[in-house]
């Protein structure tokens, strides 16, 4: 039983008592004292009797079943309360410690015979298993005299994934309409492969008019081609030291992570055969490309326990050990970091390797708070020398970066928080260009 804020006004006013007491009797103040305790025990006899009260119509709470939840979002919890009589609750659920939450304890007031949904979210930003434990449940006593307070046990084992909710809504992207640079690539005959024919129109290149369909329609007609499908694209995920710093609450590895699926799901979305290396001083594990929903399935089972640690990575060994396993033309991406083009050589000289042969691609995870300290104007001589250093980081990032397109590589440089969706898109058009 806790006392109601009703409960202590009326203790309060048990001391107002006493000055009357002291005045009637101003010889016996023994009389002020057990007049007071007296009241104040009743008062507390009453509530502990009102509290006990709540024993014949408690709420029920259930909460609902948690599957799997995402690194670095916003994941909803919910829980049902039904009430046969009117009811005040408060309810604390103890979600695992290492989670922000949103709002704790929740509050409701129910009428009778009534079911209420009651919500928070939790922001993990590990992976793994958590366990879930009790739900704590008070409800005020019908005189609002005292809260009854008691436990509902309804343990759970809740995993933590990578950014699933990210990849629900790119898989929703990926099945819309072709839009912007894409829509237009494809309008105007960039690919391989036929797709349609229609109606010849503005802008329209000539060289792709069809003219046997032409002369049995009596209009012109384009062909419509699309980028070749069934092609081969290869990841490699960096797990070394570099991605154990963490970027906007989040290692830079589960960044690394997020876009690899995001990734692997644009192109198995598009036919293209997917398969993921994840590498320190060796391979840590490889995974064959192979098309098809449930091969995405498979990536993130297998890829959602890895977690980075702090080995110098070996590029060389792990772009040899891929291109060995895989021999035919492909798209290989390596989703790693870079410091400066001496301490990133080896990097340099892998990507060099793979060119002309494959087509490689080099995604680097920027910290943007590095930008920001370059780009904040300073007033005193400790920030100056800060931002000076900020700008040497960022200067000595182009140099390795040109020195990778010089070589033919591909260069995507991004904020680490921002690099899933730039990646996708970067993909995309290159499907669409039909550069592979």
């Amino acid at each position: 039983m806790l006392p109601s804020r009703r409960t202590y006004s009326l203790l309060l006013l048990g001391l107002a008592i006493a000055p009357a007491l002291a005045f009637l009797f101003p010889s016996r103040l023994a009389i002020a004292v057990l007049g007071v305790l007296l009241f104040d025990g009743m008062v507390l006899a009453i509530a502990a009797l009102d509290s006990r009260r709540v024993n014949a119509h408690r709420v029920t709470v259930t909460r609902h079943e948690l599957s799997r939840l995402s690194i670095g979002r916003d994941n909803l919890v919910s829980l049902t309360v039904d009430s046969t009589r009117p009811a005040v609750i408060a309810l604390y659920d103890h979600y695992p410690l290492s989670f922000t939450v949103s709002t704790m304890p929740l509050a409701a007031t129910l009428s009778a015979n009534s079911t209420q949904v009651l919500s928070y979210t939790v922001h993990p930003t590990h992976r793994g298993e958590y366990d879930w434990e009790t739900l704590q449940v008070r409800q005020l006593s019908p005189w609002k005299l005292a809260w009854h307070d008691w436990n509902v046990s309804q343990p759970q084992k809740v995993a933590v994934y990578p950014d699933l909710i990210g990849l629900r809504s790119l898989s929703i992207r990926l099945t819309l309409p072709a839009s912007g640079a894409l829509k237009r690539a494809k309008r105007l005959g960039i690919g391989t492969e036929f797709a349609e024919l229609r109606e010849y129109g503005i802008g329209d290149d000539p060289r792709f008019i069809d003219w046997k369909a032409t002369a049995r329609r009596g209009a012109p007609l384009v062909r419509v081609l699309e980028p070749e499908q069934e092609q081969t694209l290869m990841i490699l995920l960096d797990r070394g030291r570099l991605m154990t710093a963490h970027v906007n609450g989040l290692a830079r590895f589960d960044w690394g992570l997020n876009a690899t699926l995001a990734l692997a799901l644009a192109g198995l979305h598009r036919g293209d055969r997917v398969g993921v290396a994840v590498f320190d001083r060796q391979i840590h594990t490889w995974i064959p490309p192979e098309r098809g929903q449930p091969h995405l399935n498979r990536l993130i089972e297998r890829l959602t326990p890895i977690q980075p640690d702090i080995l110098e990575p070996d590029y060389l060994g792990a772009v040899t050990t891929v291109v060995n396993q895989h021999t035919r033309r492909a798209l290989v991406v390596i989703i790693t970091d870079v410091v400066e083009q001496t301490a990133s050589a080896e990097l340099l000289a892998a990507l060099g390797r793979l060119a002309p042969r494959y087509l490689p691609f080099c995604v680097t995870l920027r910290d943007p708070a590095v930008d920001q300290q370059a780009h904040t104007p300073t007033d005193d001589l400790p920030s100056t020398y800060e931002r000076a250093v900020a700008l040497d980081l960022l200067a000595q990032r182009q140099i390795a970066f040109t020195a990778l397109k010089q070589r033919g590589v591909l260069v995507l440089d991004a904020p680490a928080n921002q690099i899933t969706e730039e990646l996708v898109d970067r993909y995309l058009q290159l499907k669409a260009k039909n550069q592979l």
